[in-house]
């Protein structure tokens, strides 16, 4: 038996490549309507295809058509890197960034729907490049191999271990029988969910342009803005309260938002993360407006406004910004950075730790605690009324400190770049978890150009650690991975 399925392996990413080579057209589409560069988003897209091609035909033909665990993380994680780095033509090609690291960085940040970026002025970049941008974290948000499982019948292949790998959180309640159900359904939502925000963005007064790109990009919990203001260059109420509504719903489970978008609205009450997910939002955005209001002159309504805004969009690990949050008070500076490592509920598009995650770790400490006073008894830990298997616990304990380790040498690692203590504790915190904007020199009104570029590429590292769920890429760097024993 083999270790590996290579044949398979090159020619599901080969896959991913034509699909990414698809959506580039639409660019192309939006280049021609504009006047603009087409040529280059053309031969961009023709290129992608190309290598696809390579990686597809010759392999595909009397391959073994069995996807295995092992093949499913070195597509997941190969094809993440593939498609950064076929991604950043359009980026190279039309001029938009003049140099291949910080082409690869913004298209990182893209797949990857981290939302840091290294443009210095993003309304003078051609609309089709800006497209190209929201369109990536379009890709990005719910995961590209869930749109490839889709689509795997067409290849006679059987797509399970892919959901294991890509890890979207939707495996433990399969809403179809069929994987390629699930993934039908859960792009569905997503399309839905998009169009629907473009719709109310455009009914508010955005126009059409912005309301489909940060539409994309909300549904993502990306970030990317067609304006260097962000979501602050539209002094809109309504704009505001549509996205923040969109922010909270793309943090949520998107098996969740099934059940609730079919009336089983049951499914939704019951279910632990989504009570904590919902009450954490509530209470940590109060708590903000209440000091905006109180410490900082706003209105009642410009306090609730900005406090739900930014509570949301930094749990959520989307990273629109309407407020410049280093400007505020040094407690809610605080509270910012917290945040920073909350994240959104397990099976949505968000990044971070995740709230599950958070749920399973404080309860397992408290009944530490009592297995300290009853050594013998056996006390598991319980989420949504069920106990919790010894393993998945050890998972999320091992995932915790994993994180933090990277989060602290990361950090590290940045100082030496140059980078001042908040900055690189920031730049750390925005790039694993996915978030974008972070603190000091790449907080909200600021970008990542600065930033020397063997920085920009640890970064990048970071965001794909932080997307892919840290596992499935540092699993390539142990050896016995690549053992048949």
């Amino acid at each position: 038996m083999h270790l590996f399925n290579p044949r398979m392996t090159f020619a599901l990413i080969g896959t991913l490549l034509a699909i990414v080579a698809a959506m580039m057209l639409l660019a192309v589409g939006v280049a021609v309507y504009y006047g603009e560069d087409w040529q280059s988003l053309l031969l961009s897209s023709g290129i992608t295809l190309a290598v696809g091609a390579l990686l597809y035909l010759p392999n595909l033909k009397n391959s073994n058509r069995d996807v295995r665990k092992r093949d499913g993380f070195l597509i997941v994680t190969l094809g993440w890197v593939a498609m950064s780095m076929l991604g950043s033509l359009p980026f190279a090609l039309t001029g938009a960034i003049d140099n291949i690291v910080d082409a690869i960085f913004e298209t990182v940040s893209g797949f990857t729907t981290t939302g840091a970026t290294i443009l210095t002025d993003i309304e003078g970049q051609a609309k089709s490049i800006l497209f190209w941008r929201s369109m990536t974290h379009w890709i990005g948000g719910m995961g590209i191999i869930v749109l490839t499982v889709a689509i795997l019948p067409l290849l006679g292949v059987g797509g399970m271990q892919l959901f294991i790998a890509e890890s979207p959180g939707i495996t433990p309640d399969k809403l179809h029988p069929r994987i390629t159900g699930t993934a039908k359904r859960l792009w569905f939502i997503y399309f839905a969910l998009t169009a629907a925000e473009a719709i109310a963005l455009w009914v508010a007064g955005m126009g059409w342009f912005d309301a489909i790109n940060h539409a994309m990009a909300t549904m993502a919990t990306g970030g990317f803005s067609t304006k260097n203001a962000s979501i602050a260059a539209f002094n809109s109420p309504a704009i505001h309260y549509i996205i923040t509504i969109f922010m909270f719903l793309a943090g949520v489970n998107f098996t969740l938002l099934y059940f609730g978008f079919s009336g089983r609205i049951k499914q939704l009450r019951q279910n632990e993360e989504f009570r904590v997910y919902a009450w954490n939002t509530l209470i940590f955005s109060g708590v903000v407006a209440l000091v905006l209001i109180i410490f900082q002159s706003y209105s009642i309504e410009e306090g609730i406004r900005g406090g739900f805004f930014t509570v949301i969009s930094i749990m959520t690990s989307t990273g629109f910004v309407t407020e410049n949050y280093l400007l505020w008070p040094n407690f809610l500076i605080f509270l910012v950075f917290v945040l920073f490592f909350s994240g959104g509920s397990t099976g949505s598009t968000a990044g971070g730790i995740k709230v599950m995650r958070h749920i399973i770790m404080i309860k397992n400490s408290f009944l530490e605690l009592k297995r300290q006073i009853h050594p013998n008894a056996i006390i598991p830990v319980r989420f949504n009324d069920r106990a919790v298997p010894q393993n998945i616990t050890n998972t999320v304990a091992a995932f915790v400190l994993i994180w933090l380790t990277v989060f602290f040498a990361g950090s590290f690692v940045m100082s030496m770049f140059g980078l001042d203590f908040m900055s690189a504790v920031g730049s750390v915190t925005a790039t694993l978890g996915n978030i974008g904007p972070g603190l000091g020199s790449v907080g909200p009104v600021d970008n990542f150009a600065h930033i020397p570029a063997g920085g920009k590429l640890f970064l990048s590292f970071l965001m794909l650690l932080g997307r892919l769920e840290m596992f499935t890429v540092l699993i390539l760097f142990m050896p016995y991975f690549w053992q048949r024993r």
